[in-house]
Parts: structure tokens; C-alpha cells; sequence
């Protein structure tokens, strides 16, 4: 399973993913990374939902992604590497420590490092500390998006997760960035993360809206 199944999804995946279109939008005041900047010493984050457009959007790019330490990341690593991305193993679960000592480090290499901030196992929306500690640890920024695609079956799952149909268009959105100081307390801790959370919403909202005005 492990040999297979990344390939026939990264196959799938690929050969889908040459019909999607991409429109990208971000809110006031942010430019779109990989689009008006190269990325470097930078976090971002995204919900777990929108994992196969991001995949294919962002192949090739040479970003690091932390994956959990299951069985089920080991075929989600594995998938991911065949489109051109690095990874690390942990989880708020399991090795979580050690996830982000190897993500201060990527960044360290001034490359980003990407989350996906409710994952793996939720609640849908809520984002984990893990993003908000790394930020304390490196002193980077964090900055978020979301893939929303006008026509996706969307699965039974905890994240009700979207798998994107031929030729659909897939909204690109941006939120602001979160920044966390390095003296950071448990409750400003906290408090970055609700931004987080916010601004992840309002990035997934103005996709969506976006959408409904496109004529879904």
C-alpha cells in the first residue's frame, strides 16, 4: 500500500489538476506569496479540508509540511514528496516537540514551513498551538490561505473534506499575517491563535463569497 497508493494519487491528482483554474484574491493590505514574493523564513497555514488543491497548487515549491506520525501520514508523506515538497513527522499528539525543533530549523535554512492548522484530527476550524509556538520559537510571521473549489465532493469526514471535480475553478484566498513575540505568555499565546483562527475564516469566507458571486 505504502509502495502504491502515493502513486496512483499523485498520478490522479496530477492529471486532474491540469483542469482546475485559479483565481486569487487576498485581503487589504497582503500580497499573495509565490505570486508577488518568493517565500522564505515564513510560516503559513491552511485547514485540513482544502489538502488536495493545495498539493497541487503549491507542487514544486520546496516547502516543508508537518505530518502526523500515523499510518495514514506516512501515505500522506509520501504522496506529498512525489510533488516536490519536504516533511517533517509529528503531531500535537505525538512528537510534536520534535516537529517543531525540525521546523525552526527549515526556517532556519530560510524556507517555509506549512501547517495545517486544524489537523489531523481537529475540531474543524480551531487551529492548534503548534503554529503559534513555532512563531515564539523562530520569531517568523505566520501567514494563511485557503483553496475553495466552486464544485468539490465533499467527504464524511471530521473536516468535511474537499476533493475538488475536473475543471472546476478553485478561489486562491490570503488572510493578514499573525505575529507572535518571543516573550510570549500562555494568554498571548492564546490570543494569537483565535487570530489565527480568524483570519483563516475570513480567508475561507471570502473564497466562498467570492464563489457565490462567480455564480455558483
Amino acid at each position: 500500500m505504502l509502495a502504491v497508493v502515493p502513486r496512483i494519487v499523485w498520478l490522479l491528482l496530477t492529471v486532474v489538476g491540469r483542469t482546475w483554474r485559479f483565481e486569487v484574491l487576498a485581503e487589504a493590505g497582503v500580497t499573495p506569496a509565490f505570486h508577488g514574493f518568493t517565500p522564505g523564513r515564513e510560516i503559513y497555514c491552511f485547514w485540513h479540508q482544502c489538502v488536495l488543491a493545495c498539493a497541487y497548487y503549491f507542487r514544486s515549491t520546496g516547502a516543508t509540511i508537518l505530518i502526523s506520525q500515523s499510518f495514514d501520514g506516512e501515505l500522506i508523506t509520501r504522496t506529498l514528496e512525489l510533488f516536490g515538497f519536504r516533511t517533517v513527522r509529528g503531531s500535537s499528539s505525538r512528537g510534536g516537540h520534535e516537529g517543531l525543533l525540525a521546523l525552526r530549523h527549515v526556517l532556519d535554512e530560510g524556507t517555509p514551513a506549512i501547517f495545517t492548522a486544524d489537523g489531523p484530527r481537529g475540531p474543524i476550524y480551531k487551529s492548534k498551538l503548534g503554529p503559534i509556538k513555532l512563531a515564539q520559537l523562530s520569531g517568523a510571521p505566520i501567514g494563511c490561505f485557503h483553496l475553495a473549489p466552486q464544485r468539490a465532493w465533499t467527504m464524511r469526514s471530521w473536516d468535511r473534506f474537499l476533493v475538488p471535480k475536473p475543471f472546476t475553478l478553485i478561489a486562491v484566498s490570503w488572510g493578514l499575517w499573525t505575529g507572535v513575540p518571543k516573550d510570549a505568555t500562555p494568554e498571548t499565546l492564546n490570543a494569537g491563535r483565535e487570530r489565527l483562527d480568524s483570519a483563516l475564516e475570513r480567508a475561507r469566507h471570502r473564497a466562498e463569497d467570492h464563489l457565490r458571486g462567480a455564480g455558483v
